[in-house]
C-alpha cells in the first residue's frame, strides 16, 4: 500500500457514525465528540451531514 493509502486508512479508522436527535447521521473524529453514539449541535459544526453526500432518501 501506498503512503497514500495508510493516510487515509488511518484517518477513515479515526471517524465515527453517529446520530444526532432528530436521526440525522454525521460523519465525525471520535476526538472531537463526547458521547460515540451522538452527536451535540455544537459538536455538528466539525462533522459531515451524510445526506448531503448520499442524499436524504439513502
Amino acid at each position: 500500500m501506498s503512503m497514500r493509502g495508510e493516510l487515509i486508512s488511518r484517518e477513515y479508522q479515526s471517524m465515527v457514525f453517529v446520530r444526532d436527535n432528530k436521526g440525522g447521521e454525521y460523519v465525525c473524529y471520535a476526538k472531537d465528540l463526547k458521547d460515540k453514539d451522538h452527536v451535540s449541535e455544537n459538536e455538528k459544526e466539525n462533522c459531515l451531514d451524510t445526506s448531503l453526500v448520499m442524499g436524504p432518501n439513502w
